[in-house]
């Protein structure tokens, strides 16, 4: 069976052939200034200009749903809306939202799968979002893995 493929590396620089599919979460809020986002802007204008046109038109701007914006021949930003505002509620959890995360990639697995794209994200949900490894592991698992699709997970070095 396949597993995740941790390496250090930088997740928007995918070393491998063929299709490749970048993943990341945003916000529901439109709101895109910090994390890893800033390093998809220094080398893509467009999955920014798609996000911002997206959270404004509304159309399926929602928790769970998945934008794909194609950046090269072979590479797209995959936009996973999968974190609730930006900070903590008044409860005092995370923006994180694990069963958006979810949603959003069965939609990037089926993705994946019709592109015949591998998978290649940094720790998703895990930084600004506030969500912890041992919560997203077992979702990549059960989508990305289970649906045969290479993933790698970048951790920055």
């Amino acid at each position: 069976m396949k597993t995740i493929n941790y390496i250090i590396g930088d997740a928007t620089n995918p070393q491998t052939e063929g299709n490749k599919i970048i993943v990341h979460i945003c916000n529901d809020i439109g709101g895109w200034g910090k994390g890893f986002v800033m390093a998809l802007s220094r080398k893509w204008p467009e999955p920014e200009q798609r996000y911002r046109e997206w959270h404004k038109s509304q159309e399926g701007f929602e928790l769970g749903a998945v934008q794909f914006v194609q950046v090269a021949n072979d590479l797209w930003i995959a936009n996973l809306i999968g974190q609730h505002k930006i900070r903590k509620d008044e409860n005092g959890n995370p923006p994180i939202r694990y069963d958006a995360v979810a949603k959003g990639l069965t939609q990037v697995a089926e993705k994946a799968v019709s592109l015949n794209a591998s998978v290649h994200m940094p720790r998703i949900g895990c930084g600004l979002a506030g969500g912890k490894w041992e919560h997203i592991e077992p979702l990549i698992m059960d989508s990305l893995i289970a649906s045969k699709v290479g993933t790698t997970v970048y951790d920055f070095g």
